[in-house]
């Protein structure tokens, strides 16, 4: 059975840091592509960053520079450090597990439940 579990969200002030953390099961961590995305009310869920196995992130434009992610094949875990967050960084975010060459449009699995990340003004 997968599992993604996320940790770390919480309520910070405008400018603060936050740092996420996933921790996956039931897959072969080390050769699937792991992303966070994350949904606001009333939004589609969007693609934050997401990284390969051998490590190469991709990033959203609204993101770049502010966030980082990374991943341990070795404990199963991927973290998206968020740094210099803003209000419209407020959202759910998800951890995603995905097979090499799937893209990064959305995939019906495999995905965590979600932590809820609020940032004040």
């Amino acid at each position: 059975q997968v599992q993604l579990v996320e940790s770390g969200g919480g309520l910070v002030q405008a400018g603060g840091s936050l740092r996420l953390s996933c921790a996956a099961s039931g897959i072969s961590f080390s050769s699937y592509v792991m992303a966070w995305y994350r949904q606001a009310p009333g939004k589609q869920r969007e693609l934050v960053a997401g990284i390969v196995s051998g490590g190469r992130a991709v990033y959203d434009d609204s993101v770049k520079g502010r966030f980082t992610i990374s991943r341990d094949n070795a404990k199963n875990t991927v973290t998206l450090q968020m740094n210099s967050l803003k209000p419209e960084d407020t959202a759910t975010y998800y951890c995603n597990a995905r097979p090499p060459g799937s893209g990064w449009g959305p995939i019906p699995r495999y995905w965590g439940r979600g932590t809820q990340v609020t940032v004040s003004s």
